[in-house]
């Protein structure tokens, strides 16, 4: 549990989960982000593994409990468990293969069946940096993006482009939403998490979702 101090103080506390098919880089991203290291040689994640990392979001500490999981099928029963309580969710695909990319639309189907419908989505294409080897063009995943109403980004875990972007920006978004609802219900959040209740579109949001450079590189 990377970064985890027990008597560490926080105001939020956010679980974000990195979903995609096996071999995209979920564990990389994880690693980049929470402890900035990179391992050519990792392996595939058995079961699920998690770590932690704190940063500061308008004076206010957030804790991002940010989850892993493998991408194979034999591992999919512990569903559930794994996106209870999420309010932010990265859903990667490898830009150099075409098929990780396709199977997108069937984890954000498995996304929506498990998660409130206010969570934050992020669309990430990793691997950027083997621009030769691409599969799958930067307008291919804007498009499927906008369609979806998520927000987008192109990401390198091994060259470290865009890895704090990605995760700051979907932690921003929470933070937004959520102090947006602590006014609306008069200060009397005592959660971390989203209540039910007005479902938050994204697509309202669109001259912040141009914010987010979704193109960048």
């Amino acid at each position: 549990m990377a970064g985890y101090k027990a008597d560490e103080e926080y105001d939020y506390l956010f679980k974000l989960v990195l979903i995609g098919d096996s071999g995209v880089g979920k564990s990389n991203l994880l690693s980049r982000f929470t402890k900035n290291e990179f391992n050519l040689e990792s392996k595939s994640t058995i079961g699920v593994e998690f770590a932690t990392r704190s940063l500061n979001v308008d004076g206010k500490v957030i804790k991002a409990q940010i989850w892993d999981t493998a991408g194979q099928e034999r591992y999919r029963a512990i569903t559930s468990a794994y996106y209870r309580g999420a309010v932010g969710a990265l859903l990667v695909y490898d830009v150099t293969r075409r098929a990780t990319f396709e199977n997108i639309l069937r984890w954000l189907r498995e996304l929506r069946d498990h998660t409130d419908p206010n969570i934050v989505v992020m669309l990430i294409g990793n691997k950027s940096d083997l621009r030769h080897l691409v599969a799958v063009s930067t307008e291919d995943g804007k498009e499927l993006a906008e369609r979806e109403s998520l927000y987008f980004m192109e990401t390198s875990a091994l060259e470290s482009t865009n890895v704090e972007n990605a995760f700051t920006q979907v932690l921003n978004q929470i933070h937004h939403i959520v102090s947006r609802k602590a006014v609306e219900a008069g200060n009397e959040m005592t959660s971390s998490i989203p209540s039910q209740g007005k479902t938050i579109n994204i697509k309202e949001n669109s001259s912040v979702w141009k914010k987010l450079g979704c193109c960048s590189s």
